[in-house]
């Protein structure tokens, strides 16, 4: 790998994000020395630079680089308490010249550039673990806090650059103990509600610093949720999801846009409360309108990409309410998803985990309803004969995509009602029972790959027996578990489904059973499926209501 290589890396989508691609992967004190050689050459931009270039400047960083003081200070508790007081004095020599002379800056000017200066000496050791409880001591994350709405943005910039490296979740990995303390003074200081605020005042569009602050700043915020995911519902209460769904509104996509779309389908992954406020400030309508931007075309960038993504991925988290699988269906969130799958765009997959996830369960019954009237069989059925293509760009395999067909197929068959479920079963008798042929490909598919993980679960039992281990419900369940993933889910929703169909229709069945004895199999191997598919059903529904439905289930299986 040259030298352009390392300077253009980019990390993988779970890597720790970064705001400027022309970052060195290099120790923090060595890079700063970096940025300074980089600062005095700015006649000649990074990356115009050649590979010979941009290694000369890498050597110089390298050799001019001495190591300070830093070390022994951070080690040091006292030291760090007299750099933590000397800031604390800074701030208050700058809060007393401001006040004194508030309509001339040149009397209060250079206190902020003394401020400023202190600042940078505490970010020397703020990647240090130890110091976190020095900073409870002295009281001085209350201090850091204040200076976030700063009138001078300069010293708001440097500040927030200050939180965003002491809430860095891989330092504070290395001091629980101090990990908490950070953590609980910014949530009981409300500092969401601050950060938030200031973000609202940063022009992120044409100022590079205050981009990057922005940016910073829902690094802190992602940082914090990470270590406390219960401070979702709060962040929201505090102002910070109205702020998201401003950014998503606007048109222009950038890397600020798409980091706002990541940090809202983690605080939906983390709270139901966050769920209804979406739905309360129109944002089911905002995530559709962002979808639609899709409709016609693949994602242009990178940001785009993860934007679309990301979207998908809040729409699906927040239909998990059933308030907003109605205010989805007000939205023509069905019409848009039926779209997306005509298209053959990149999108499709992202369409088909929302349908799985609108269509599913009881509350699902008025969009599934609402799918038939649209034609939406025409749409589903095409990819249940011929599903996409593995896409690795895109992220989805084969199987990924038939699971999530095969499950809104078994949505509608459970959900329509009348007219609509006779259009929906009639679909597998027509064409020659194409579509039954199809159904038993998926099931002696399945079928196989089941059984291959039933194999490896049954070495790994007898080799946990021959240990003397105990096989106890919970490993049990992780069996089980890992047959789902394997292949299991997917089959038994196929021969669900088979059942259902061959019920409609007697000629369905004889076809079923003429595909079994060209196998050398009989029904049972479906019954089977199907009684454990029963015997498993969750506890999404209410106990009367699931052992009604498991009543229902095993009543199909006896009538086959």
């Amino acid at each position: 790998m040259d030298v352009g290589d390392i300077l253009e890396f980019k990390p993988e989508v779970n890597a720790k994000r970064t705001a400027d691609d022309d970052a060195i992967a290099i120790p923090a004190k060595l890079r700063r020395k970096f940025q300074e050689i980089e600062k005095s050459r700015r006649d000649l931009p990074l990356s115009q630079l050649t590979d010979q270039e941009k290694l000369r400047m890498l050597q110089a960083a390298e050799q001019t680089f001495v190591p300070t003081d830093e070390d022994d200070t951070a080690k040091d508790p006292a030291a760090m308490k007299k750099v933590i007081l000397a800031f604390q004095k800074k701030v208050n020599k700058n809060q007393e010249m401001r006040i004194k002379f508030p309509d001339n800056p040149e009397k209060f000017m250079q206190s902020e550039v003394d401020l400023h200066d202190e600042i940078v000496e505490v970010r020397a050791i703020a990647t240090q673990p130890d110091i976190y409880l020095v900073l409870q001591e002295t009281d001085a994350i209350r201090t850091i806090l204040s200076l976030v709405t700063h009138d001078n943005t300069d010293i708001s910039v440097s500040v927030i650059e200050l939180l965003q490296e002491l809430t860095d979740v891989d330092t504070l990995n290395e001091s629980e103990e101090g990990a908490v303390v950070v953590i609980d003074v910014l949530a009981e200081m409300q500092s969401m509600a601050t950060l938030v605020q200031n973000m609202e005042r940063l022009d992120d569009s044409s100022n590079r610093d205050e981009a990057q602050a922005v940016f910073n700043t829902l690094s802190i915020i992602e940082n914090m949720l990470e270590m406390k995911p219960e401070l979702s519902a709060d962040a929201a209460d505090q102002g910070l999801l109205q702020w998201l769904v401003r950014r998503l509104k606007l048109k222009v996509n950038d890397t600020i846009k798409s980091y706002a779309s990541e940090i809202l389908a983690i605080m939906l992954q983390n709270s139901e409360q966050v769920k209804e406020r979406l739905g309360e400030l129109d944002g089911i309508d905002t995530l559709l309108q962002q979808l639609s931007m899709f409709k016609r075309r693949d994602p242009g960038s990178a940001e785009d990409s993860e934007l679309m993504e990301n979207t998908f991925d809040c729409l699906c988290t927040s239909l998990m309410l059933p308030a907003n699988r109605d205010r989805f269906l007000r939205g023509e969130g069905l019409q848009l998803m039926n779209l997306l799958l005509r298209e053959k765009k990149m999108s499709r997959y992202g369409a088909l985990k929302v349908l799985n996830h609108a269509l599913s369960g009881p509350e699902g019954v008025d969009n599934c309803m609402k799918f038939v009237d649209i034609l939406g069989l025409r749409t589903i059925f095409p990819l249940f004969m011929k599903p996409p293509k593995a896409n690795k760009h895109a992220g989805y395999s084969v199987e990924q995509c038939e699971e999530h067909i095969v499950s809104v197929v078994c949505h509608l068959v459970k959900n329509t009602t009348g007219a609509q479920r006779t259009r929906l079963l009639n679909k597998f008798s027509e064409r020659d029972f194409e579509k039954v042929d199809r159904l038993m490909e998926l099931h002696f598919k399945y079928m196989a790959m089941a059984k291959a993980c039933d194999a490896h679960i049954d070495q790994a039992r007898r080799a946990a027996e021959a240990a003397g281990e105990e096989i106890d419900d919970d490993m049990e369940d992780e069996f089980y578990l890992k047959r789902l993933d394997a292949g299991l889910f997917t089959l038994q929703l196929v021969d669900y489904i088979i059942l259902e169909a061959a019920r409609h229709d007697k000629q369905v069945e004889s076809k079923v059973h003429t595909q079994l004895k060209l196998r050398g199999v009989t029904k049972d191997t479906i019954r089977d499926v199907v009684r454990e598919y029963a015997s498993q059903l969750g506890d999404a529904l209410p106990e009367a209501e699931r052992e009604q439905e498991r009543t229902r289930v095993l009543r199909l299986v006896d009538e086959f």
